[in-house]
């Protein structure tokens, strides 16, 4: 299963807090089908049915099942700016 680094937990978790229902919501993800591809993340009140659910320390991610699959061992990192814009990265588990 995915796993979520310290900053990407923050991340996570202060993108999250923008929303009414900030409880229930995170930020999902959907695949395109490969590694090598371009996920689109988006940040929702809470998973579809159908979604995977990663939780670390409070912080919420969804994965549609083309994104469950091809980031079963990988890690999301994070970086985030002195503006507050973020970016992830996802990397393979050591």
């Amino acid at each position: 299963m995915l796993t979520l680094t310290e900053e990407a937990t923050t991340a996570v978790k202060t993108i999250a807090a923008q929303l009414p229902d900030a409880a229930q919501g995170g930020v999902r993800i959907e695949g395109a089908g490969s590694p090598e591809s371009q996920f689109r993340l988006s940040v929702v009140d809470g998973p579809a049915p159908e979604d995977a659910v990663v939780e670390n320390a409070g912080a919420r991610v969804f994965l549609d099942a083309d994104a469950a699959e091809v980031l079963d061992d990988r890690v999301l990192d994070a970086q985030m700016d002195g503006q507050g814009a973020v970016q992830f990265a996802v990397t393979a588990q050591a």
